[in-house]
């Protein structure tokens, strides 16, 4: 019988995963001491056998995490786009990725010692997030209410600027509206 790859997880235990990797990002996203996986346990309402039949490691349990925050931000493009007009929809999709960047800060003393460990859980994420914002560009593009000659990297290094430039969630806010405005097509007379 051929390898058909993982099986796909019971309701039950799809929902036990997604507890505990939505505990662990807000763990392991706090300041102060290494919080405990019976913690992160506990706070998912689950048990310990429960954690470690879903993730062996205390890095492993980081690295999902990590990419579950990931694949939502990238999923979000196409939800957002399903929804709302390609301009909306890339201002939204902004507003989230300066969500994941704070996660992914919260997360750098954990993320650190999975990359001690010998993982590195930033592989693809350059690719994906380049992929994910391309789609949205491209799409404003196509509706033309989005200039044509923006490279994408170009946005994506705005907005980890913006990210790291800002000191509060306003000014964050009103940095991605001037993002914007420069990135909306005009039409010329």
């Amino acid at each position: 019988m051929p390898d058909t790859g993982p099986r796909p997880l019971r309701a039950d235990a799809a929902r036990n995963r997604e507890r505990l990797l939505k505990a662990a990002v807000q763990a392991f996203s706090r300041p102060g001491p290494e919080v405990t996986l019976d913690a992160i346990a506990r706070e998912a309402g689950v048990g310990i056998g429960t954690l470690y039949r879903h993730f062996p490691t205390r890095e492993a349990l980081v690295e999902a995490a990590y990419r579950n925050e990931l694949g939502k931000l990238c999923d979000a493009s196409r939800e957002l786009l399903d929804r709302l007009p390609p301009d909306r929809a890339l201002r939204g999709w902004m507003s989230r990725f300066i969500d994941y960047l704070t996660t992914k800060r919260g997360m750098s003393d954990a993320l650190r010692l999975v990359i001690a460990a010998g993982t590195n859980p930033y592989a693809q994420s350059r690719d994906r997030l380049l992929e994910a914002l391309g789609r949205l560009l491209d799409a404003g593009i196509a509706a033309g209410t989005l200039r044509a000659d923006v490279e994408t990297g170009d946005v994506l290094a705005g907005l980890s600027g913006i990210s790291l430039a800002s000191g509060e969630r306003a000014q964050a806010d009103r940095l991605l509206d001037l993002l914007m405005d420069g990135l909306r097509h005009r039409p010329t007379s």
